[in-house]
């Protein structure tokens, strides 16, 4: 058997509280660490909240794991811990909420950013435009002066 089916082995073979409980604490790390890069955000702090990348990452592939888990137990974790289970369902909703916060203050902060970058360039390329009129009385931008700029990555 592969590592990762003896790890779902071993989540599905757990006592049901304490699934339900393992999966709440990967829950709530998941929404710390994303209210932590959301505030950091805000907060103009990019370099910061980019340093969380990586946790984030980790944390949310360990709750799917565990959800996909909970998923696969629910009928056992329903007769066995109703109770946990329904906590952990309503923390899944606070995840839901957090998520689309943190994604509106990414987006929002890309937009700032690509509009930052965009008037800069924009700034650059007036510099080397021609202000004079040639022959045929309109104003054209040298060859070498047009093909300067600045390049902006919109893959991120």
């Amino acid at each position: 058997m592969s590592a990762a089916a003896d790890r779902i082995a071993s989540l599905d073979s757990l006592p049901a509280e304490e699934l339900c409980t393992q999966a709440e604490t990967a829950l709530q790390a998941l929404v710390n660490v994303m209210n932590e890069e959301t505030t950091l955000l805000r907060a103009g702090r990019f370099r910061d909240a980019a340093g969380l990348t990586a946790e984030k990452t980790q944390l949310a592939q360990d709750y799917v794991v565990y959800a996909r888990s909970v998923q696969r137990q629910t009928t056992r974790l329903s007769a066995e811990a109703p109770v946990s289970l329904d906590r952990l369902h309503s923390n899944h909703d606070s995840l839901a909420t957090q998520m689309a916060e943190n994604l509106r203050v990414i987006a929002t902060a890309k937009t700032i950013a690509e509009d930052i970058l965009e008037d800069v360039a924009e700034t650059v390329g007036q510099k080397d435009r021609t202000r004079t009129y040639d022959r045929s009385g309109e104003v054209r931008m040298p060859r070498a002066a047009a093909a300067k700029g600045i390049a902006i990555n919109r893959a991120l």
